[in-house]
């Protein structure tokens, strides 16, 4: 299978470890399309504002078979994910380093989780459920959410930039990649890790304070 984005995520990858390494930079990047926009000022002057690509709105059901949106992150940061709960091969080791971030963010109020099932025959609300309580997660923080295919593989491909695809020669079914994609306040990609690598995942905890402290400035 060819992935569209593994060499434009491998290069946001790099680019954030070297970007958050260099003490002057105090902001994380933006990365995805972006479009400008000419803006009249009230004084008749124009200027140019850049339109970044955003997490458009969604409705999807979550291990409790409730439905949520995207209003429950608003004013969030928050890293997702795609994953199946049958999957053997990235998505143990991409959670259990996922869910070392949750234990030191637990009680960080604007910090989120969000994993989208890319199973969707298998992984229904009661599935996810279980999923979540064997890695050890209760309540609203991490939220797993399932979703009809052309949903959630047009969210992971278009939105997130991350490779999703439905696989009858794989013995688990299913192809994805195992990016955590970091999202900001404004519904903004500002990184993207590899779950599997402890340096990227490493980097992700480091990236998470530097995210929540531009709001404060």
């Amino acid at each position: 299978m060819k992935y569209p984005y593994t060499f434009i995520f491998t290069v946001l990858a790099v680019s954030a470890l070297f970007l958050s390494s260099c003490k002057e930079e105090k902001k994380l990047p933006i990365y995805g399309l972006r479009d400008t926009e000419t803006v009249k000022n009230a004084d008749g002057s124009t200027t140019v504002d850049t339109i970044y690509q955003t997490i458009p709105a969604f409705k999807l059901l979550n291990q409790d078979s409730t439905y949520i949106t995207n209003a429950q992150f608003k004013g969030k940061i928050y890293i997702a994910d795609f994953f199946f709960t049958s999957c053997t091969s990235i998505c143990p080791q991409m959670h259990r380093n996922l869910k070392t971030i949750y234990d030191q963010f637990q009680d960080n109020p604007e910090v989120m989780f969000l994993s989208h099932t890319i199973d969707f025959k298998y992984d229904k609300p009661s599935v996810l459920k279980k999923y979540a309580q064997k890695l050890g997660v209760d309540g609203p923080k991490w939220q797993f959410v399932y979703g009809p295919k052309e949903t959630i593989y047009t969210m992971a491909e278009k939105n997130y930039l991350v490779a999703v695809q439905a696989d009858s020669t794989n013995r688990d079914g299913y192809v994805h990649q195992g990016y955590l994609v970091l999202i900001d306040k404004d519904r903004r990609i500002r990184g993207a890790y590899d779950g599997t690598d402890a340096a990227q995942v490493a980097q992700l905890t480091k990236d998470i304070p530097v995210l929540l402290a531009e709001d404060k400035k």
